[in-house]
């Protein structure tokens, strides 16, 4: 007698079978002190740490250097959300500064 081939099962595979993201990488405290050293601009306006160090890794220190991006780029930006985007326009348009 042939065996029966084994069914396969629609069932979803449990939670710890499931594949799981990469968990983020850790920020060193070297690098945490090297943000620190170069975001005090964006603190002071309350840009959430996510969005410093987008504008720091893109060597964007204070809201003059602004005007050396256009909004497309600053919206790609990793990090960059909504609400800092409107804050800092906000900011721009008090400064009387524009994007490239």
């Amino acid at each position: 007698m042939a065996k029966k081939p084994a069914k396969k099962s629609s069932k979803k595979p449990s939670k710890s079978n499931r594949p799981t993201s990469k968990p983020p990488v850790p920020i060193s405290d070297i690098e945490l002190l090297r943000y620190e050293s170069l975001d005090g601009e964006w603190r002071e306006v309350g840009l959430a740490a996510p969005a410093r160090r987008a504008l720091v890794d893109a060597r964007l220190y204070k809201v003059s250097d602004l005007r050396k991006i256009s909004l497309a780029e600053l919206n790609g930006l990793h990090g960059m959300g909504k609400h800092g985007i409107a804050l800092l326009v906000r900011i721009m348009e008090a400064r009387k500064i524009r994007f490239r």
